[in-house]
């Protein structure tokens, strides 16, 4: 066996771990090529991000700006026939949407897509 070889660990400071996790959440970075990029082992670099998630294993969370959208109210033909009626709900927002009947197909697809 070879002599004992003890190396020094190295010591990063909470800004550049920061920045390291910042490089590596943006779209198409990949966390081994930034690693790479600091001199850094991956896994190291995999172990500041678990730790910056916390216990409860969730992304670290960026906010995103809101982006209002103006769109022109939609005007159904009133034809006496009542329409498909859903109510979806995801987190705070809540959609009321108003089918045709006549496109039930049309709506069993979009939905199809949207429970995806």
């Amino acid at each position: 066996m070879a002599g004992d070889q003890r190396g020094t660990r190295r010591r990063y400071s909470k800004e550049m771990k920061a920045q390291v996790i910042a490089q590596c959440e943006l779209p198409g970075a990949s966390v081994a090529k930034v690693a790479m990029s600091h001199g850094i082992n991956a896994n190291v670099v995999h172990g500041w991000r678990k730790l910056a998630r916390g216990a409860s294993g969730a992304p670290v969370a960026h906010p995103r700006e809101f982006v209002p959208v103006a769109l022109e109210a939609a005007v159904m033909p009133h034809t006496g026939e009542r329409g498909i009626e859903v109510e979806v709900r995801r987190g705070a927002v809540t959609m009321k949407i108003t089918w045709p009947l006549s496109t039930a197909a049309d709506f069993a697809a979009w939905m199809r897509e949207l429970l995806r």
